[in-house]
């Protein structure tokens, strides 16, 4: 059973981006590089985009620029998400 504090934050687009963002900086702290990172970013996009109902709009125009995307786009879109979330 899904805790329902873990689906709020996914429902909500302020929090979605927070949960990202700590992922994101929790594997920098491990000493990820950013290219792999970023091929993490895009197999959680291929993933989430083939299993997972969209939790707002935003999640929403993510999902449908994911799935209009080829390869190199959602290279390029996992990059922008990273970039987006990130603390820095």
């Amino acid at each position: 059973m899904v805790n329902e504090d873990f689906k709020q934050v996914m429902s909500e687009w302020e929090g979605w981006k927070s949960f990202l963002g700590q992922a994101v900086e929790f594997a920098d702290e491990l000493g990820i590089g950013r290219e792999r990172i970023l091929s993490l970013a895009q197999q959680a996009g291929d993933l989430l985009a083939e299993n997972v109902n969209p939790g707002n709009p935003e999640q929403k125009t993510v999902k449908e620029l994911w799935s209009a995307a080829d390869e190199g786009e959602r290279h390029i879109l996992a990059d922008l998400m990273v970039r987006l979330v990130s603390n820095k």
